[in-house]
């Protein structure tokens, strides 16, 4: 269990990582997969170990995997704040939308409308273009401005009418970092009757607390592989959603009572979800306390690279520019004039020990068509809790030694190197300007500095550095 009680302890935090501590490796790209919770490692093993059998069977080992089995699944539900019946594990978001999306498993009027999200991972936008294209139903973009890349529900309430059927978007943007309000976007849609909300929470799951009744969606998926555990995903679907699907499951599975019956398709692996257990207990007793000292803490490390970006004037940051826990969380993205995002990463790595990646990272219809970026799309720094301030710092320094440096942005302090310089050129003309009064016109020298006359020949060169290009 991680010790949060007061503050934020970075070094019980990084204890509970095998990886951390077992290479120099400086991991930085956690949105693509978070590092693994040792005790989920032995969890794994102990069950691969000692109960690796069929499940619901009679016999004595057969219980023990069984229990372990739906001691996961409870805190699965547990950890979004649902029921084990409204839940479904697999292997990927990906998958479960996939399975969601299913022309089998929702029912819709013949005249529907989809609205999406064009700033989404394509896992919540490619399953649903299938069933519209198929059912013949329309489908509206969700675009919001460049400069804001934010989903709100003004800029959602247009696209809406009584045909409205479903509205697929992300809770948090995986390349922007990008918090958005998903219980006021939740309320919006439900305006319209019969309209459901579908999430992609895989962004905002390793950094903050979820609690899907709370947001009043009707579906919602993350993938465990970025909250520190195994590589499974899990979808929620609220009650009243489920009255509306079919189930994908066997016939003789009746009644199809449960989101796993329904969509499941035996894709749960029985060892990694007898491992999610090990993942809540890793935040503690008081978990809002835990998620609340996480962000505080992600806050710092996303405000030392956004401050340092925000002082380039040859770097461009996509998302939210401030370092604010209710605005974003540390996943930063940017691209600097003039260079390949790709080059970037391949030089930093071949220089350091730090991980990050460049790349349109599944939210390529954004990248394209809405930032009009190049194919190697921007460059992406992902912290989460275990990174600490220090290796932020380390990877500033690799960036400003060798790819971003001399592009600071003016700033409103003076800086008094260049002041100096300034003063000493303002002086030497006002000192030519009076010689040239009393003895004619004098020509600026830049005669090589000798030891008889060093002030003058600085004198000199600041004129020329100053005025002279």
């Amino acid at each position: 269990m991680a010790s949060f009680e007061d503050e934020f302890d970075i070094g019980t935090a990084r204890s509970h990582f095998p990886a951390l501590n077992s290479h120099p490796q400086v991991f930085l790209d956690n949105a693509g997969g978070s590092q693994v919770l040792g005790e989920v490692i032995d969890s794994i093993t102990g069950y691969l170990h000692e109960t690796n059998v069929q499940i619901y069977a009679s016999y004595p080992v057969s219980q023990q995997s069984t229990a372990k089995y739906n001691q996961g699944l409870h805190a699965a539900a547990e950890f979004l704040n649902a029921e084990s019946s409204e839940i479904v594990i697999g292997p990927s978001t990906t998958q479960l939308f996939s399975n969601l999306s299913s022309s089998f498993a929702l029912t819709f009027p013949p005249d529907s409308e989809f609205v999406l999200s064009a700033i989404d991972h394509e896992a919540n936008i490619s399953p649903w273009l299938r069933l519209a294209q198929a059912r013949n139903f329309a489908v509206k973009w969700w675009t919001p401005s460049r400069s804001e890349l934010k989903l709100t529900p003004e800029n959602l309430r247009p696209l809406l009418n009584e045909k409205t059927k479903l509205v697929a978007c992300t809770h948090t943007s995986n390349l922007t970092g990008t918090i958005h309000d998903v219980r006021a976007i939740a309320e919006e849609v439900h305006t319209v009757s019969g309209a459901m909300l579908c999430v992609d929470g895989v962004a905002f799951a390793p950094h903050r607390e979820v609690d899907v009744k709370e947001l009043g969606v009707d579906f919602y998926a993350f993938s465990w592989y970025k909250v520190y555990g195994p590589h499974i995903a899990v979808l929620y679907g609220s009650y009243q959603a489920q009255a509306r699907m079919a189930s994908l499951g066997h016939y003789f599975h009746a009644p199809a009572d449960t989101l796993a019956i329904k969509l499941g398709l035996a894709a749960a692996s029985y060892e990694l979800v007898a491992a999610i257990p090990s993942i809540l207990s890793y935040f503690g007793p008081d978990r809002k306390k835990t998620w609340k000292a996480i962000a505080a803490h992600e806050e710092k490390l996303q405000g030392i690279l956004l401050d340092y970006l925000n002082n380039r004037k040859n770097v461009v940051i996509y998302g939210e520019k401030i370092a604010n826990a209710n605005l974003r969380v540390p996943v930063v993205s940017f691209s600097v004039k003039g260079k390949s995002s790709q080059n970037i990463v391949e030089k930093v790595e071949a220089c350091s020990d730090y991980g990050i990646r460049s790349g349109h990272f599944y939210s390529k219809r954004m990248v394209d068509s809405l930032l009009g970026l190049k194919a190697d799309g921007v460059v992406r720094v992902s912290m989460v809790h275990y990174n600490t301030e220090n290796e932020i710092k380390g990877l500033i320094a690799v960036l400003d030694k060798h790819y971003i440096a001399d592009q600071r942005k003016d700033r409103s302090t003076p800086d008094p190197e260049g002041i100096a310089r300034f003063m000493k050129g303002v002086l030497l003309m006002w000192t030519l300007v009076n010689l040239q009064r009393q003895v004619g016109p004098v020509e600026p020298k830049l005669d090589p500095p000798s030891p008889s006359k060093p002030t003058e020949q600085k004198l000199q060169a600041s004129v020329v550095h100053i005025f002279g290009h």
